[in-house]
């Protein structure tokens, strides 16, 4: 008995604490309804906040918007005036640069043709200079063939005259020679002779001329002596020079 009373006691505890576990979960599902509306309150207190504040943002945004496409448009439309102008412009240079390619290319032509012609007028000057040179020439050529001639000439006349002049000095040496011959063929054979030429003051001795002449044989001429075989002497005080003629060969003269 006294453990069903036991049991009962226990039980009865138990279904106090099933009492305030329920009412302790009652209570929590009020307080979770209570929470839940707050926070669906606050949700849409922010939902209500967040949407007026989109829409503050959003009118002065679209403004800009419009704004920014208003001067988008301004800025197309200027753009493309300047395109245009741009456009223009290039065909106007462009235009102007074949204009002046055409005429650079004309002034080219030009030049071209004047180089052309100068070309053929120097052409025709260096023709005509060397024409003029070779005249020249062919003219220098006579006129130094004509001065060979006369000098020549001269040269012969010369060369006559001191022939002639040297004939007529060695026959008056030989007349003087043979007067003096005359005068000493009575006398003996082994005197010595002496044969002298004075003239304006000078004392000139034939042997002594002789001698000059010998040398020039083996000297100048390169000669031996003993193939001298004829000795022509011709004097001529005048041109203080002796003539001579060697072997009948070889003639010069030599100072007095």
């Amino acid at each position: 008995m006294q453990e069903v009373t036991k049991k009962t006691s226990a039980a009865k505890k138990e279904d106090g604490k099933a009492e305030k576990s329920t009412k302790i979960a009652k209570k929590a599902e009020i307080d979770v309804k209570r929470a839940e509306e707050r926070i669906e309150a606050a949700a849409k207190k922010v939902k209500e906040t967040a949407e007026g504040t989109a829409k503050k943002v959003k009118e002065p945004v679209e403004a800009a918007a419009k704004k920014v496409e208003t001067v988008t448009k301004k800025t197309t439309a200027a753009a493309k005036k300047t395109e245009e102008k741009a456009e223009a412009a290039i065909k106007k240079t462009e235009a102007a640069v074949k204009k002046t390619e055409e005429k650079a290319e004309a002034a080219a032509k030009k030049a071209q043709t004047a180089a052309k012609k100068t070309e053929a007028a120097v052409k025709k000057a260096e023709e005509k200079a060397d024409a003029a040179v070779k005249k020249a020439e062919e003219k220098a050529d006579a006129a130094v063939k004509k001065a060979e001639e006369k000098a020549d000439a001269a040269v012969k006349k010369a060369e006559e005259k001191v022939e002639t002049a040297g004939k007529k000095t060695a026959n008056a040496a030989k007349k003087a020679a043979d007067a003096a011959e005359k005068k000493t063929a009575a006398r003996k054979t082994d005197l010595k002779e002496s044969i002298s030429l004075q003239y304006l003051g000078k004392d000139i001795k034939v042997s002594d001329v002789t001698e000059q002449v010998k040398k020039v044989w083996t000297g100048e001429l390169k000669k031996k002596a003993s193939e001298l075989k004829t000795i022509n002497l011709y004097l001529k005080p005048e041109d203080n020079a002796a003539y001579y003629v060697l072997n009948d060969t070889f003639m010069g003269k030599v100072d007095l």
